[in-house]
């Protein structure tokens, strides 16, 4: 009987883990997972230089900012960070949690699968003496996802309010997180299509600070690989700006991450070790 006991007991512990605890706080970064809920430090975050990010000037010195003030205890705003892929909007974020993780700031990383559980993250984190950047990167939804009404918890903080230990950042393509068609979908469809589409696009209108990202021009794509190559030691020969515009052509766009991606393959190419 005591071993139908203890199966019993281990099959509800399953069913209903124990709430998350705070972990050792030693690391400046952390991933969050549901179910169980839990934050897995993250040894080493994978992420560049704030200099090496070129072409974003504006955005990057807005974030800087904002972070800055938030880490020092000041008001700061939830930012989306919105536009063309490849632009450096996720390495952005990591490059200003890496410029100021000397202050004590942390960085959780919640994937879009899990902002149901965000409610349950917030209740966490808001016993901590600790300051918290949460980051969602591509963040988005579809017409039938309900998820964004969890989200208005970071945002707005509903009667409890959101915690002021707390910032939260995204990164999407889309500015008002969905997309454009959705949007004509719900003002075609509904019975009231202004109310229908207020209620959609009122989750992007919650962060105060927007910030665009537009494809580069030329000279912007190859200043990032000279700034990459300058700063890994990676020789540059007469025709590499030959070679990076071909690459370009190729791929049919220049952004941050295709000039990253020659690079990586100029490097490997002159045996340089990244």
């Amino acid at each position: 009987m005591s071993d139908d006991l203890a199966r019993i007991a281990a099959a509800l512990e399953r069913m209903a883990p124990p709430p998350a605890t705070l972990p050792d706080l030693t690391a400046s970064a952390y991933l969050w997972h549901a179910a169980p809920d839990r934050l897995e430090p993250v040894p080493k975050v994978s992420r560049i230089s704030l200099r090496l990010l070129v072409g974003i000037d504006r955005a990057r010195d807005t974030l800087l900012e904002n972070t800055r003030r938030f880490a020092e205890g000041m008001p700061a705003n939830n930012a989306l960070l919105w536009g063309a892929r490849g632009m450096g909007k996720s390495s952005l974020v990591k490059a200003v949690h890496g410029e100021l993780e000397a202050t004590g700031l942390k960085l959780v990383e919640l994937q879009r699968e899990d902002i149901a559980s965000v409610s349950r993250l917030l209740h966490l984190l808001r016993g901590s003496d600790a300051r918290w950047l949460l980051y969602c990167d591509d963040l988005s939804f579809s017409h039938d996802d309900a998820a964004y009404k969890s989200l208005k918890a970071v945002l707005d903080g509903g009667v409890e309010g959101r915690p002021a230990n707390v910032l939260f950042y995204a990164t999407s393509n889309r500015r008002h997180l969905m997309p454009r068609d959705m949007i004509e979908n719900e003002r075609g469809s509904a019975i009231n299509p202004a109310e229908a589409v207020e209620e959609k696009v009122s989750l992007s209108d919650r962060f105060g600070l927007w910030l665009g990202f537009h494809a580069c021009d030329q000279d912007a794509y190859l200043a990032m690989i000279e700034g990459y190559a300058g700063a890994y030691g990676v020789p540059l020969d007469n025709g590499w700006r030959a070679d990076a515009l071909e690459w370009q052509v190729t791929r049919g766009s220049r952004s941050g991450r295709v000039a990253w991606q020659f690079f990586t393959d100029l490097a490997g190419r002159r045996g340089v070790a990244l």
